[in-house]
Order: C-alpha cells, then structure tokens, then sequence
C-alpha cells in the first residue's frame, strides 16, 4: 500500500523558514515527479513547485518563486520544499503529490498519489 506522509508544518514567524519532507512508502517513486500543492481556506488548491525524476528540472509557482526550493532524495524516497521568507499568504495545507510521469508539471491530474496534508501557517 501507498503512502505519502507529510511533515516539518507549523507555525512560522514571516520571514523565517520551514523545511517540509514528505517521505514515501509502498514503493519506490525515484523515476516520478514529485510536485508540492496547496490549498487555503476558502480558496481554490494551488500549485506551489515541481521536480522532475532526478532533481535536472524545478518548476515553481509565480508567487513562491525566488523563495521556495523543492528538492528530493531518491535514496530515501523522500521530497523535500524549503520555505524561506515566508509570508502570511503562504499559510495553507501542503500537500505532496507524485506518480504517473517523469517530467515535472504544474498540473494536479498528472500526479497519482497524495499525502494527507501538513498545516503551514506563517504569522505576521
């Protein structure tokens, strides 16, 4: 069985850092993408970064960008996202999400399996 379990969220002061991990089980996912989602209350889920099978190519949203690092260790199947400067607007549940293809995308419906979720909420 699959599983996708998030961890590192919490409360953060803007301007700090929050180092999510979200490591998997069941499988071996080192020849997916990985991407990094998110979804505030009352707002629609929104991508937030993506990385290809071997870490060559990174994909970030408009409004994390310059901010943000995803990175992932195939070692440990695990995929991490740096959260460096962060803002109030950054607070939502993360979730990771990886499967199906290689390339890293910004689309949701190119990713098989989904962590539960992990609360970031950055106070002002």
């Amino acid at each position: 069985q699959v599983q996708l379990v998030e961890s590192g969220g919490g409360l953060v002061q803007a301007g700090g850092s929050l180092r999510l991990s979200c490591a998997a089980s069941g499988r071996t996912f080192s020849d997916f993408a990985w991407g990094w989602f998110r979804q505030a209350p009352g707002k629609e889920r929104e991508f937030v970064a993506a990385i290809n099978w071997n870490g060559g190519t990174t994909l970030y949203g408009d409004s994390v960008q310059g901010r943000f690092t995803i990175s992932r260790d195939n070692a440990k199947n695990t995929v991490y996202l740096q959260m460096n400067m962060p803002k109030p607007e950054d607070t939502a549940v993360y979730y990771c999400a990886t499967g199906i293809y290689s390339s890293a995308s910004l689309n949701p419906s190119l990713y098989a399996y989904w962590g539960q979720g992990t609360q970031a909420t950055v106070s002002s």
